[in-house]
């Protein structure tokens, strides 16, 4: 199990880099890596479908981060071992009441020995 959630967490981190990456490369008014191979025009060599990849790729990997979130959660969660339960006291119930002891073995009744004549 543990190379399991292991490798779940190396691809997390990987998409995770790409994640920060490709936002990083992106423009926020738009321009982006569109305008540094367009310049102006934005219609040469299909540069308007540079941001549409960006888009794409970027919402890709923000899914399959949260996939692979979940599913390390699924594969690798027990609940039995997430929080150590606490052992409740056995209740102890009070022995019954018996009204005599039931013994086979009598044990002999001492008599006082008369000194002998």
């Amino acid at each position: 199990m543990d190379t399991i959630f292991t490798l779940l967490m190396v691809l997390v981190m990987v998409a995770s880099v790409l994640l920060v990456i490709i936002v990083m490369a992106q423009n926020p008014k738009g321009g982006g890596l569109s305008s540094t191979f367009g310049g102006a025009s934005s219609a040469q060599f299909g540069v308007q479908r540079t941001n549409d990849f960006m888009e794409k790729a970027t919402w890709t990997l923000g899914g399959t981060i949260i996939v692979l979130i979940l599913l390390s959660v699924v594969i690798t969660g027990k609940p039995s071992q997430a929080l150590p339960t606490q052992q409740q006291p056995a209740k102890k119930e009070a022995p019954a009441k018996q009204s005599a002891p039931a013994s086979k073995t009598a044990t002999p009744a001492q008599t006082p020995v008369a000194p002998a004549k």
